[in-house]
């Protein structure tokens, strides 16, 4: 558990993709812990309704659905929000990995790869720019990232593509939508223990996995580090914080 005060996010409303596991419920589980109410989304109905059994009582709400279509996204996103009239924020934590030799990426590989994360990103960002959707009082959405995006490796040609999108979308988002007082952010994590990861470590052997976590100065890093910086970027303590890529990769990148 972090240090932030139990009333940080008191009285506020946020939504959590990705978070049927991973770091999208780490995040769901310290947004609840610190006083607000979140929405959670993912593809998995079962894992978000025991997601919320685990938080503390606060009206919490399941909406699962599959993130592909922006506009169907962004539609979405748009009808939860008025319902609840109007969001704090958004943490945008689903993705999928991808390990391939880019001779061996397909297009569909490619496209869902697009969906999950950066078509996904493009239509919450469109349902954060209509009126309504995010509080008046000033909000924040934070997507997720990765080292990938900041540093080349063989085999992750389409998920460093897709992510270094992310964040070239955040710098941009962060300018058009500052006048509705909306702070954009992302950060750039590098390789934390989750059911992602561990697919990932599947296709290296011994050895590489060994120097994979050597380059990380801190060792891997665990689901709960990503939620703590995501909650600073989601309150107000990071009030004069947009158009970042917060890095937090345990000294991966100074490797």
């Amino acid at each position: 558990m972090s240090g932030f005060a139990a009333d940080l996010l008191q009285g506020k409303t946020f939504l959590v993709t990705g978070a049927s596991s991973g770091i999208g419920a780490a995040a769901a589980r310290e947004i609840a812990a610190v006083g607000a109410r979140v929405i959670v989304s993912g593809r998995d109905s079962e894992r978000l309704q025991g997601l919320i059994a685990q938080l503390p009582a606060r009206d919490h709400m399941c909406a699962p659905l599959a993130l592909e279509n922006p506009d169907r996204v962004a539609d979405w996103c748009t009808e939860l929000a008025l319902k609840e009239q109007g969001l704090d924020g958004i943490f945008h934590a689903a993705g999928m990995e991808l390990i391939r030799p880019v001779r061996l990426t397909k297009e569909t590989q490619l496209q869902r790869m697009l969906q999950s994360s950066l078509y996904a990103a493009f239509g919450l960002a469109r349902a954060a720019a209509s009126k309504g959707v995010m509080k008046e009082s000033g909000a924040s959405l934070v997507f997720m990232s990765s080292v990938a995006g900041l540093r080349g490796q063989s085999g992750m040609t389409a998920y460093s593509a897709v992510k270094a999108g992310i964040d070239g979308l955040v710098r941009s988002l962060a300018v058009e939508l500052a006048r509705q007082r909306i702070r954009v952010n992302s950060i750039a994590a590098g390789a934390v223990r989750t059911e992602m990861h561990n697919r990932l470590l599947k296709v290296l052997g011994a050895d590489a996995i060994a120097d994979y976590e050597d380059r990380h100065l801190l060792g891997f890093g665990e689901p709960g580090d990503i939620a703590s910086a995501a909650v600073y970027l989601l309150s107000e303590l990071s009030r004069w914080v947009t158009g970042t890529t917060w890095v937090v990769d345990g000294g991966y990148t100074l490797r």
